[in-house]
């Protein structure tokens, strides 16, 4: 395509905010809609250095709703729909998996029954080929399970394996599009991507947690014995693969995008705590900025680290091949992790005004 008018779901999200920034950067003549519900993980300050641009708008809504999905497709005459509206949290899907069947699930099948009617029946119920279209669905890792301290990483061939009712409905989700490629013809993509971190992460998950609960002086919980590994992958690194993959890709195909980059929790919790010693240290005035954390920091931050009971079905290690994704599309991601994570501390210190909108 020439020129994407795209629509992008839970576009005021941690990724979907990310992806926003990024597009409207390195594609200045697109065109972007983002749908989102704002409910606690969205959050609309994250979009606000994009506000202004002629070529972003912004619509409140929910992806179950696909009258409104239909009508943002055809009143802004959208090509592409990059899909990453979800509930993503491992615990609330334990503790309320009704959030994440709905979203997930019915959701994507809501914005898969809008695209076909608008690209592919409308134009044929007037004897016309179907609108050129892309469909993207942002998926991830935790679909094929878990994987033992040897094991070799997941590949796109992988089975799947979902041990959480999140994994389990995003794993749905990835059926029903591949479904509606080979049933009906709508032009998709997969995408299933290792741990992200960066700017504008809701902080529940582990990285923003731990930066955020060191700078207010709060215990650092860590599940377990901390020994789950994890593959991690700045945002922007995402945002590109992404692209790649609307660009590049072969349509139907799903293809993995990861960080090359593992690590145990417990390895990350105790990175966080020197890196904010050492920012603290070097810069007194960090101190006057953030007296709670001052606190901690001089005690080191290692001292709030507190393990409690593990999370029920902890998947114990992830891990991604994305051989395909470097082949076919010549990614390598181009953010090292101890770039990465030094811009994510950087930005955490100076986001004071957004923590405050959550």
């Amino acid at each position: 395509m020439n020129s994407r008018k795209m629509l992008v779901t839970g576009g005021a999200g941690f990724i979907g905010a990310n992806f926003v920034h990024y597009w409207l950067v390195n594609h200045p003549g697109d065109k972007i809609v983002v749908l989102d519900a704002l409910t606690y993980a969205g959050n609309r300050a994250s979009l606000k250095p994009v506000e202004t641009d002629p070529n972003f708008n912004f619509v409140q809504g929910d992806i179950c709703d696909t009258a409104l999905v239909e009508s943002l497709l055809k009143e802004h005459q959208l090509n592409t729909i990059v899909h990453f509206a979800a509930e993503s949290h491992v615990d609330r899907s334990i503790t309320g998996p009704d959030a994440f069947i709905e979203t997930n699930i019915i959701g994507s099948y809501s914005l898969l029954k809008a695209a076909k009617k608008v690209w592919i029946d409308g134009p044929k119920s007037q004897g016309l080929e179907s609108i050129p279209h892309r469909f993207h669905h942002v998926s991830t890792d935790e679909v094929y399970g878990t994987l033992g301290p040897s094991d070799p990483a997941f590949t796109e061939e992988t089975q799947y394996a979902p041990n959480s009712p999140y994994s389990a409905s995003k794993a749905a989700s990835d059926h029903l599009v591949r479904a509606y490629h080979h049933t009906y013809g709508l032009q998709v993509t997969t995408s299933n991507c290792s741990n992200n971190y960066g700017p504008y992460h809701f902080p529940e998950k582990l990285i923003p947690l731990i930066i955020t609960n060191i700078l207010n002086n709060k215990p650092l919980p860590v599940y377990g014995d901390g020994q789950q590994i994890r593959d991690w992958l700045y945002v922007e690194d995402h945002a590109r693969g992404i692209d790649l993959v609307l660009n590049k890709g072969r349509v139907g195909e799903n293809y993995n995008i990861g960080g090359h980059n593992e690590w145990a929790n417990i390895d990350i919790v105790k990175l966080v705590c020197q890196l904010l010693n050492q920012r603290f240290s070097q810069d007194p005035g960090l101190a006057v900025q953030y007296p709670q954390a001052a606190a901690a920091i001089a005690n080191k931050a290692e001292s709030l680290i507190t393990f409690v009971e593990d999370r029920a079905g902890h998947d114990q290690r992830y891990a991604i091949d994305a051989k395909k994704t470097q082949q076919e599309l010549a990614y390598v991601p181009q953010v090292s992790f101890e770039q990465g994570i030094d811009l994510t501390i950087d930005w955490y210190l100076n986001a004071q005004d957004w923590l405050k909108t959550l």
